[in-house]
């Protein structure tokens, strides 16, 4: 029986094997085999741009298109079909663009692939085509469970560069890896050996372009700093940001100044509240609600306007769908799109501001505080003291618990992870993993909180600087030699590039759940725990029992 489609680059695909029907995310089939047809595209032209940067051409407008179109394809980004349509006719014109230049530049090579050559400006084509280049294409289950994998760590990579292109910094080089991994998935001449090598690549590029990032976002908005973060609601009216870009919460900020109208943080836009720049708008006032998922309930409850600034949107309810607007990335038909700026330019959000005037104040769900801003920047301020408390056996070992929270009730297992943990363990957090414990009272150990978050995933990077700088510290040969346990919960296509950056960064022995990743293949998972120690979750009870006898 002939699959409607086919996608398994989220960790809640259909039965832990993939989705033929519907998207658990809400993404429709048709959707999500367009997705498939702009991914072979931009394949497609990355095989040009690969050629045409040996003879010095580098095209900046296809650069952000390639970019911007990968993080469009991300889980729970956009879902309006009317969007793939027009990025895959654009597509199109862009790779004849880049062919004509690399003629132009006296280009000789012959690039004879499907994916530079097929052409179709009819919607029926476009859909028939979708069929036939999806993940199942490449019949070697080895095979393509690689060339997945780095090209869901390049969708994790996209979205980084895209936050970082959005700030002014930008680094050709990552441009370069993206396009020419892109481009090698399509070689069949590449072993196996050949592709893992690639696989580790992309995890070098990965802390690349999350180091690039955590530049952009401190010189544009200061170094995350210890935070007490306001979860409760006042009485004004009020915009609810969620996603992940801090431009968009800057500009809406500053539109929102001396309007009478409060915002509120939402999920993984949380960490703003720990930017020393946004915390002078006296009109930004904390967070509501907690992970993406739980946004149906939370969106309704809150009354007013809700802008998603990038990935993580659930299909909403008609009982707030007039409230939601998108940008960038994210898309859903029938929800209003506020479009990008114009250079110089702030993105005009005054239809979201005039909206909230006329709404209700958001309806309480919570009261108190939570803690954060654990940046590595804020972490090395505090070095002689978790130094003390680790050589005192104060702090006996941190966790990392980073990664992404999810809808499934087997992630209940990360908040009773957290609570059975020894009060001398510490746990190091970045993403929306964290709502599933960072409102427990845990305490604290000589007065450094037992759960630091560095921020959204984006700032895992963060992790992998303060495990640095403890080896230095320490004085250690080996990152591996630290008392630190990885116990990682993934849910998308970031994670996928956290995980294979930490890999290239030489850490070893990282769980990760609540399931491995279908998109593994049985081998290459061997690979991965023979090589990395790489390894699933049990019950609690146990795997805590594992992680401290280990070491």
């Amino acid at each position: 029986m002939e699959n409607n489609m086919f996608c398994y680059q989220c960790q809640e695909a259909a039965k832990g094997k993939g989705c033929t029907i519907k998207g658990v995310c809400g993404k429709s089939d048709d959707v999500a085999n367009l997705q498939d047809l702009l991914i072979y595209l931009l394949k497609g032209i990355s095989l040009y741009t690969t050629e045409a940067r040996k003879l010095g051409i580098e095209n900046k407008r296809i650069n952000n298109f390639i970019t911007e179109s990968l993080f469009a394809t991300i889980t729970n980004a956009n879902f309006d079909r009317d969007v793939f349509v027009e990025k895959i006719k654009k597509a199109l014109k862009l790779r004849d663009e880049i062919k004509e230049e690399f003629i132009n530049a006296g280009g000789s090579v012959e690039i004879n692939h499907d994916a530079t050559k097929w052409y179709s400006d009819s919607v029926e084509e476009m859909e028939k085509k979708a069929k036939e280049v999806g993940v199942l294409t490449t019949d070697n289950e080895d095979v393509r469970s690689l060339r997945e994998l780095v090209t869901y760590g390049i969708k994790g990579m996209a979205a980084y560069a895209e936050h970082a292109e959005k700030l002014g910094y930008e680094d050709k080089d990552i441009y370069k890896f993206m396009q020419e991994g892109l481009a090698k998935t399509l070689d069949d001449s590449l072993s196996v050996d050949e592709l893992i090598k690639l696989v580790m690549d992309t995890g070098k590029h990965g802390v690349d372009v999350m180091a690039l990032l955590d530049k952009a976002n401190t010189e544009n908005y200061g170094n995350p700093e210890m935070t007490k973060v306001n979860i409760g609601v006042r009485n004004n009216p009020a915009i609810l940001i969620s996603g992940h870009d801090l431009k968009d919460m800057e500009e809406l900020l500053e539109q929102t100044k001396d309007t009478g109208v409060d915002v509120y943080t939402h999920s993984e836009m949380l960490p703003a509240n720990y930017y020393p720049k946004f915390k002078k708008y006296e009109h930004f006032v904390g967070n509501y609600g907690n992970a993406w998922w739980a946004q149906k309930d939370e969106f309704e409850k809150f009354n007013g306007p809700i802008l998603l600034t990038t990935n993580c949107l659930v299909p909403p309810k008609d009982s707030y769908k007039d409230r939601l607007f998108t940008t960038g990335a994210v898309g859903f038909e029938g929800v209003k799109h506020i479009p990008d700026r114009l250079e110089g330019k702030q993105k005009d959000f005054c239809e979201i501001i005039e909206l909230a005037k006329k709404c209700e104040s958001p309806t309480e769900i919570e009261k108190g505080e939570i803690v954060g801003g654990f940046a590595h920047n804020q972490v090395i301020k505090l070095a002689d003291k978790v130094v003390d408390a680790v050589k005192s056996g104060d702090i006996k070992r941190f966790f990392v618990m980073a990664g992404c929270d999810g809808r499934m009730k087997s992630r209940d297992y990360y908040k009773e992870f957290a609570k059975e943990l020894p009060k001398d363990t510490v746990i190091l957090t970045a993403g929306c993993a964290k709502y599933r414990y960072n409102k427990l009272d845990l305490g604290d150990i000589g007065g450094i909180p037992r759960v630091l978050d560095a921020g959204q995933c984006n700032d895992s990077y963060s992790l992998a600087v303060i495990a640095m700088k403890l080896k230095e510290v320490f004085e250690l040969e080996d990152i591996n030699d630290l008392p630190i346990s990885y116990n990682i919960a993934w849910y998308e296509q970031k994670a996928v590039i956290v995980l294979l950056a930490l890999l290239y960064l030489g850490v070893k022995d990282i769980h990760l759940g609540p399931t491995l990743p279908a998109f593994l293949s049985e081998n290459v998972v061997n690979v991965l725990v023979d090589k990395f120690g790489i390894g699933g979750i049990t019950n609690v009870s146990d795997d805590i029992k594992m992680f401290l006898e280990n070491k």
